[in-house]
């Protein structure tokens, strides 16, 4: 399987030694041939035949959805026409919430703060592909966008209190709020350099409980069920 990374943005100098960039986390995280596109350089891939990879991954961002940055507007066209080609499809952070802005959902900055540390989400929805079962799913975040109304024909599969709709899918299309492929190393780092722009009792709060099991591995295997349209 040849996957093309959607990157849209890259890791601060200082952290790279932590984790490496944000390609090679998703590399990492899920095995595979991978092709990347540099979003923010310009770098998009070809419509037709999608320069041949068989699934699409997207990766986190510091800008929002709804910038005015032709870039993103560039992406969100992108987005838009791999959903009607039926092209299997994971968008995760920034990439969840392209999905939900693009397809005619609604994404905004969430009245309820910052969503940061491991977070644990009910499953909602449980089907097929989403194998092996949860009955929650627990994953490291660092957002303050969320997607509120989720577009047309989307179904929600796991949320919380604090982020309603943590996973949804829609068409051939699979959105994670979260970072599954992020170390909890590499989460501490940056809420270090974000310390006064969160608020150090969230911050501090979050580092706390930063060690906490994950379910990255799980959700590996359902991207990986999801991306070669397995169950």
């Amino acid at each position: 399987m040849t996957i093309g990374l959607l990157q849209c943005d890259h890791v601060a100098d200082e952290f790279v030694g932590i984790a490496g960039d944000y390609d090679a986390m998703f590399q990492r995280w899920l095995p595979a041939d991978w092709r990347v596109y540099d979003l923010p350089a310009g770098q998009f891939p070809a419509l037709d035949p999608y320069d041949a990879c068989d699934a699409w991954v997207t990766t986190g961002s510091h800008e929002s959805v709804y910038d005015d940055v032709a870039w993103v507007h560039r992406f969100a066209e992108l987005v838009r026409q791999i959903h009607a080609a039926g092209v299997p499809f994971l968008g995760v952070c920034f990439g969840h919430q392209m999905m939900g802005h693009a397809l005619g959902g609604r994404v905004s900055k969430s009245e309820r703060g910052w969503g940061i540390g491991v977070h644990e989400f009910e499953i909602r929805a449980r089907e097929a592909w989403m194998s092996p079962p949860l009955d929650t799913v627990s994953v490291l975040m660092s957002c303050q966008d969320q997607v509120d109304v989720v577009p047309p024909g989307a179904v929600v599969l796991a949320s919380n209190a604090h982020c309603p709709v943590a996973i949804f899918r829609c068409g051939s299309m699979l959105g994670i709020q979260g970072h599954p492929e992020w170390e909890p190393e590499y989460a501490a780092a940056l809420l270090g350099r974000r310390r006064d722009r969160i608020g150090a009792d969230c911050v501090d709060a979050a580092l706390a409980g930063i060690m906490r099991p994950r379910n990255s591995g799980e959700l590996s295997e359902w991207a990986k069920r999801w991306l070669t349209r397995i169950g």
